[in-house]
Protein backbone atom coordinates (compact mmCIF):
# COMPACT_ATOMS: atom_id res chain seq x y z
CA UNK A 1 0.00 0.00 0.00
CA UNK A 2 2.85 2.38 0.84
CA UNK A 3 4.49 1.76 -2.55
CA UNK A 4 1.22 2.61 -4.30
CA UNK A 5 1.05 5.88 -2.37
CA UNK A 6 4.66 6.73 -3.30
CA UNK A 7 3.95 5.97 -6.96
CA UNK A 8 0.87 8.20 -6.84
CA UNK A 9 2.89 11.09 -5.37
CA UNK A 10 5.63 10.57 -7.96
CA UNK A 11 3.07 10.59 -10.79
CA UNK A 12 1.50 13.81 -9.47
CA UNK A 13 4.90 15.49 -9.23
CA UNK A 14 5.81 14.46 -12.76
CA UNK A 15 2.53 15.95 -14.05
CA UNK A 16 3.27 19.21 -12.26
CA UNK A 17 6.72 19.35 -13.81
CA UNK A 18 5.33 18.60 -17.26
CA UNK A 19 2.96 21.58 -17.20
CA UNK A 20 5.54 23.98 -15.76
CA UNK A 21 7.00 25.99 -18.62
CA UNK A 22 8.05 29.17 -16.87
CA UNK A 23 11.36 30.82 -17.70
CA UNK A 24 13.18 34.07 -17.18
CA UNK A 25 15.43 36.12 -19.41
CA UNK A 26 17.51 39.28 -19.17
CA UNK A 27 16.80 42.24 -21.39
CA UNK A 28 18.65 45.53 -21.93
CA UNK A 29 16.97 48.90 -22.22
CA UNK A 30 16.86 48.85 -26.04
CA UNK A 31 16.44 45.11 -26.56
CA UNK A 32 13.38 43.33 -27.84
CA UNK A 33 12.73 39.65 -27.08
CA UNK A 34 10.27 37.58 -29.07
CA UNK A 35 8.87 34.11 -28.52
CA UNK A 36 7.04 31.98 -31.05
CA UNK A 37 4.20 29.80 -29.85
CA UNK A 38 2.30 27.40 -32.12
CA UNK A 39 -1.35 27.82 -31.25
CA UNK A 40 -4.49 26.22 -32.74
CA UNK A 41 -7.39 28.50 -33.67
CA UNK A 42 -9.91 29.62 -31.05
CA UNK A 43 -7.50 28.83 -28.22
CA UNK A 44 -7.09 30.86 -25.03
CA UNK A 45 -3.60 31.99 -24.09
CA UNK A 46 -2.47 33.45 -20.75
CA UNK A 47 0.94 35.09 -20.39
CA UNK A 48 2.02 35.73 -16.79
CA UNK A 49 5.07 37.94 -16.36
CA UNK A 50 7.06 39.79 -13.72
CA UNK A 51 9.83 42.36 -14.30
CA UNK A 52 12.75 42.93 -11.92
CA UNK A 53 15.48 45.59 -12.14
CA UNK A 54 19.16 44.76 -11.60
CA UNK A 55 20.58 46.45 -8.48
CA UNK A 56 24.38 46.88 -8.80
CA UNK A 57 24.72 47.59 -5.06
CA UNK A 58 23.39 44.19 -4.02
CA UNK A 59 24.15 42.28 -7.21
CA UNK A 60 20.56 41.02 -7.25
CA UNK A 61 17.24 41.93 -8.78
CA UNK A 62 14.59 44.10 -7.13
CA UNK A 63 11.06 45.21 -8.06
CA UNK A 64 11.32 48.23 -10.39
CA UNK A 65 9.96 51.70 -9.76
CA UNK A 66 6.41 52.38 -10.86
CA UNK A 67 7.50 53.91 -14.20
CA UNK A 68 9.05 50.76 -15.62
CA UNK A 69 6.89 48.26 -17.47
CA UNK A 70 6.82 46.19 -20.63
CA UNK A 71 5.42 46.89 -24.05
CA UNK A 72 3.90 43.65 -25.34
CA UNK A 73 2.98 42.88 -28.94
CA UNK A 74 1.22 39.72 -30.09
CA UNK A 75 1.02 38.92 -33.81
CA UNK A 76 -0.88 36.14 -35.53
CA UNK A 77 0.54 33.88 -38.29
CA UNK A 78 -0.55 36.45 -40.92
CA UNK A 79 1.54 39.10 -39.09
CA UNK A 80 -1.61 40.95 -38.00
CA UNK A 81 -1.49 42.60 -34.60
CA UNK A 82 -3.68 40.88 -32.01
CA UNK A 83 -2.47 42.97 -29.10
CA UNK A 84 -0.09 45.89 -28.64
CA UNK A 85 0.08 47.88 -25.42
CA UNK A 86 2.16 48.84 -22.40
CA UNK A 87 1.70 46.83 -19.21
CA UNK A 88 2.88 47.35 -15.64
CA UNK A 89 5.93 45.58 -14.21
CA UNK A 90 3.89 42.52 -13.22
CA UNK A 91 0.69 41.10 -14.57
CA UNK A 92 -1.28 38.80 -16.81
CA UNK A 93 -1.98 39.10 -20.53
CA UNK A 94 -4.96 37.26 -22.03
CA UNK A 95 -5.79 36.71 -25.68
CA UNK A 96 -7.54 34.21 -27.94
CA UNK A 97 -6.08 32.99 -31.21
CA UNK A 98 -8.38 33.19 -34.22
CA UNK A 99 -5.91 31.84 -36.79
CA UNK A 100 -3.98 28.59 -36.29
CA UNK A 101 -0.20 28.75 -36.54
CA UNK A 102 2.88 30.46 -35.14
CA UNK A 103 2.03 33.46 -33.00
CA UNK A 104 4.78 35.92 -32.08
CA UNK A 105 4.86 37.35 -28.55
CA UNK A 106 7.37 40.22 -28.32
CA UNK A 107 8.37 42.23 -25.25
CA UNK A 108 10.50 45.31 -24.72
CA UNK A 109 10.85 47.98 -22.06
CA UNK A 110 8.56 50.98 -22.11
CA UNK A 111 11.44 53.21 -20.99
CA UNK A 112 14.97 53.96 -22.17
CA UNK A 113 15.77 56.15 -19.17
CA UNK A 114 17.10 53.51 -16.81
CA UNK A 115 19.93 53.87 -14.40
CA UNK A 116 23.29 53.51 -16.23
CA UNK A 117 22.09 50.90 -18.72
CA UNK A 118 20.78 48.41 -16.16
CA UNK A 119 19.29 45.11 -17.08
CA UNK A 120 15.84 43.78 -16.43
CA UNK A 121 15.01 40.22 -15.56
CA UNK A 122 11.65 39.15 -16.97
CA UNK A 123 9.94 36.04 -15.58
CA UNK A 124 7.59 34.60 -18.19
CA UNK A 125 5.02 31.80 -18.13
CA UNK A 126 2.96 31.14 -21.27
CA UNK A 127 -0.08 28.89 -20.79
CA UNK A 128 -2.05 27.66 -23.80
CA UNK A 129 -5.44 25.95 -24.04
CA UNK A 130 -6.81 24.19 -20.99
CA UNK A 131 -3.66 25.12 -19.06
CA UNK A 132 -4.79 28.75 -19.34
CA UNK A 133 -7.97 28.07 -17.35
CA UNK A 134 -7.96 28.92 -13.66
CA UNK A 135 -10.04 26.05 -12.31
CA UNK A 136 -10.01 27.51 -8.80
CA UNK A 137 -12.03 30.45 -10.10
CA UNK A 138 -14.30 28.13 -12.10
CA UNK A 139 -15.13 26.10 -8.97
CA UNK A 140 -16.02 29.22 -6.97
CA UNK A 141 -17.97 30.88 -9.76
CA UNK A 142 -19.96 27.83 -10.90
CA UNK A 143 -20.10 26.05 -7.52
CA UNK A 144 -18.90 22.74 -8.95
CA UNK A 145 -18.40 19.55 -6.98
CA UNK A 146 -15.09 17.72 -7.20
CA UNK A 147 -16.53 15.25 -9.72
CA UNK A 148 -18.08 18.01 -11.85
CA UNK A 149 -14.75 19.85 -11.86
CA UNK A 150 -12.87 16.75 -13.00
CA UNK A 151 -15.40 16.17 -15.79
CA UNK A 152 -15.01 19.81 -16.84
CA UNK A 153 -11.21 19.44 -16.92
CA UNK A 154 -11.45 16.28 -19.01
CA UNK A 155 -13.87 17.92 -21.47
CA UNK A 156 -11.50 20.89 -21.80
CA UNK A 157 -8.60 18.51 -22.45
CA UNK A 158 -10.58 16.64 -25.12
CA UNK A 159 -11.47 19.94 -26.78
CA UNK A 160 -7.82 21.07 -26.75
CA UNK A 161 -6.63 17.73 -28.17
CA UNK A 162 -9.18 18.04 -30.97
CA UNK A 163 -7.97 21.57 -31.78
CA UNK A 164 -4.35 20.38 -31.78
CA UNK A 165 -5.20 17.48 -34.11
CA UNK A 166 -7.02 19.79 -36.53
CA UNK A 167 -4.08 22.19 -36.48
CA UNK A 168 -1.58 19.39 -37.17
CA UNK A 169 -3.81 18.10 -39.99
CA UNK A 170 -3.79 21.55 -41.64
CA UNK A 171 -0.01 21.79 -41.25
CA UNK A 172 0.41 18.37 -42.85
CA UNK A 173 -1.80 19.39 -45.79
CA UNK A 174 0.31 22.51 -46.38
CA UNK A 175 3.52 20.48 -46.15
CA UNK A 176 2.26 17.89 -48.65
CA UNK A 177 1.08 20.62 -51.01
CA UNK A 178 4.53 22.24 -50.84
CA UNK A 179 6.30 18.93 -51.51
CA UNK A 180 4.02 18.23 -54.49
CA UNK A 181 4.63 21.70 -55.94
CA UNK A 182 8.39 21.27 -55.61
CA UNK A 183 8.44 17.73 -57.06
CA UNK A 184 5.99 18.30 -59.93
CA UNK A 185 8.30 20.43 -62.15
CA UNK A 186 11.09 17.89 -61.66
CA UNK A 187 8.88 15.02 -62.80
CA UNK A 188 7.74 16.86 -65.94
CA UNK A 189 11.30 17.76 -67.02
CA UNK A 190 12.72 14.25 -66.78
Amino acid sequence: MENTYKMFILACLSLLLEFSSALYFHIGETERKCFIEEIPDETNVVVNYKVELYDPRTGGYIPPSSGIGMHVEVRDPDDKSILSRVYQAEGKILFTSHTPGEHGICMYSNSTAWFSGSQLRVHLDIQVGEHAINYGEVVQKEKLTELQLRIRQLLDQVEQISKEQNYQRVRMQYAMQYVNEVREPNILTQ
